[in-house]
């Protein structure tokens, strides 16, 4: 039988007259420190506050990193090779930036490279310490009551013991020499993804704080957010991750959804008080003309609809090297630039890569994610609208509340307007006209929608698990035509939901299944109102957790991404090798348990 709804948590209206304490010292309510985000795409990544010397010295700190990660793919050659390892690397304190990079050899050997590195940089990661959560317990109680299996629930405190792997503190030396890390500071415990992912991610956080509230470990989940809320505090928006070199683009905006978690956990009213002012200021910045396009529908009425675009057109650090070599596919400097905005765009959408966002599905030199409407991102717009409106009810804010109602209602209308495709139940990314240079007011054009198939098309089911007021996104009825839709788009397989239907060798196109796209769709179907649809949100959530058991059988891991295709497979694919850790997929099983919990007699192998 499908799970509880999640609406039968405390909803926080009713919650408005507990007791509760708050989870950290008042001084946090103060409103954060003002910075003016990154202006244009040409400029340099932000660094972490201080002076226009510290930020200088941070960027020649970048620059010199860049050189390294040049030089180790001379040595080394590409195979094995992750660009990311080098622009990770901190600057030993003995060490000094300029002759550092005076010394680095033009053409090293591999011994010379060894060589250099010990003599000036420490070893990657060594910048975040292990830090025991101090809310872990290995069977906490009250964990997962609802799984009668006991060979289902002693994998999941095993999932559970991985938080004790994944948490980290970043060294003090990042605060007191930013000069010597491209890793930002940050003041609270964080979890990582895992593996060449040492650093807090932004939406992967989301399922990460879902499977610590599952594990009932609040004030970890806390943590979380506030070192996010902090970031927007210094940024204006929450980077992609907690690396200089990642505060250029954000990622799917997923910020107030990680508060609600929360609260409807904890109940703890001060925690949203201290959050709300960043809240809003995120919402600015994906209101912005950076990201907003503005359209007329066929009756004349004009929406606001959102896009992903990076302030970006050089090479990622963090991937310079492949993106040069991509680039070099490109004649002219203006080509190539706008090429690197379409990559560091493509990034931020956190779909990074994929035949969604290309004209041509074997071309990646054809991404134009700035020119696409996309159904998840205004999804995720739309839920922070509405998280909005019912906080500011709560901390007695009605004017705010109304302001962001209307917002949500006006964004509703327009997801369904320019997004909805009635023939085939789904709702469709916009491709804008690139001819323009994706400004100014579109016309809406039928044949503009993408009607390739993805996950993505179905994520907005996800807003039907989380409507606080009486009116669900999709009523039963039309749920179940997506439901329809969903059952014949070919992306069901025997371990999950494919991302797309083509597989060409990016890591999110077929056959690849990732965690969250699962517990979007999942959590939606369950929560529509339908039984069919909750039954087959069930038997997507079976099929998930079982090839996530299989896999963590055979190679002692949690994995980034799985191979829906057979039950037991991890994914491939993408500009670097498979990982695991691994904080989404850890949080997406426990949830998946936790709402669906495991009978004793059903059976958890692959069938």
């Amino acid at each position: 039988m499908a799970g509880l709804p999640r609406t039968t948590r405390p909803h926080p209206h009713v919650l408005l007259g507990l007791l509760v304490l708050p989870c950290f010292p008042l001084l946090l309510c103060l409103r954060p420190v003002e910075m003016a985000p990154t202006a244009s795409t040409s400029s340099a990544p932000a660094v972490d506050g201080g002076t226009d010397e510290a930020a200088a010295a941070a960027a020649a700190l970048l620059a010199l990193l860049q050189r390294v990660q040049s030089a180790a793919l001379r040595a080394l050659g590409p195979d094995g090779f992750d660009p990311k390892l080098y622009v990770d690397l901190p600057l030993l304190p003995t060490a000094d930036a300029r002759a550092a990079a005076a010394a680095l050899p033009a053409a090293p050997s591999p011994a010379d490279l060894d060589a250099y590195l010990a003599r000036y940089f420490g070893a990657v990661g060594s910048d975040l310490v292990p830090a025991g959560p101090r809310d872990f317990r290995p069977d906490p109680p009250g964990f997962l009551p609802r799984v009668g299996s006991r060979e289902a629930r002693a994998w999941a405190l095993q999932v559970h013991a991985l938080w004790k792997n994944l948490t980290r503190r970043v060294a003090k030396d990042v605060e007191e020499r930013p000069d010597r890390h491209t890793l930002l500071p940050l003041r609270h415990s964080a979890v990582v993804p895992g593996s060449r992912f040492r650093e807090v991610y932004y939406w992967d956080s989301y399922w990460v704080v879902r499977g610590l509230l599952v594990s009932k470990m609040y004030e970890t989940a806390k943590d979380i957010v506030l070192n996010l809320v902090e970031l927007v505090g210094k940024y204006g928006f929450v980077p992609n991750g907690a690396r200089s070199y990642y505060t250029n683009r954000s990622q799917p905006p997923l910020l107030s959804s990680m508060v609600l978690e929360v609260y409807m956990a904890t109940g703890d009213v001060e925690f949203v008080r201290c959050v709300f002012h960043s809240l809003l200021k995120e919402h600015s910045f994906w209101m912005s003309e950076v990201h907003n396009v503005v359209i007329m529908d066929n009756h004349g009425q004009v929406h606001n609809l959102a896009r992903y675009q990076a302030r970006w057109n050089k090479p990622r650090p963090e991937s310079a090297t492949i993106d040069e070599e991509l680039a070099s596919k490109v004649n002219s400097t203006a080509a190539k630039e706008k090429l690197y905005q379409e990559i560091a765009s493509t990034a931020e959408s956190g779909w990074d890569f994929s035949s969604r966002w290309m004209r041509n599905s074997t071309d990646m030199t054809t991404l134009t994610t700035t020119c696409i409407l996309p159904v998840d991102l205004n999804t995720f717009i739309f839920k922070m609208e509405r998280d909005i409106a019912d906080f500011a009810i709560l901390i007695g804010d009605n004017a705010t509340s109304e302001k962001f109602l209307e917002a949500s209602k006006a964004r509703r209308i327009a997801i369904d307007s320019i997004l909805w495709n009635s023939d085939m139940e789904q709702w469709l990314d916009y491709w804008l006209p690139t001819d323009r240079g994706c400004q100014g007011v579109y016309q809406w054009k039928s044949n503009s929608q993408n009607r390739n198939i993805f996950a993505s098309n179905f994520v907005p089911l996800w807003l039907n698990a989380h409507h606080l007021g009486s009116v669900q996104f999709a009523d039963p009825a039309k749920s179940e035509r997506v439901m329809a839709s969903l059952q014949a788009s070919g992306l069901l397989h025997p371990a999950g939901i494919a991302t797309s239907l083509t597989n060409t060798s990016q890591q999110w196109d077929f056959p690849n299944g990732w965690a969250p796209l699962q517990h979007l769709i999942a959590e939606g179907l369950l929560h529509s109102g339908s039984k069919e649809a909750a039954k087959l949100a069930e038997d997507i959530a079976t099929r998930w957790v079982r090839t996530n058991y299989a896999t963590y059988k055979a190679t002692g891991t949690m994995h980034e991404k799985y191979d829906v295709e057979a039950c037991g497979k991890f994914g491939g694919g993408g500009e670097y090798k498979p990982q695991t850790g691994f904080g989404w997929s850890n949080g997406v099983v426990l949830s998946f348990l936790e709402e669906f919990g495991w009978a004793e007699d059903k059976e958890i192998i692959c069938s």
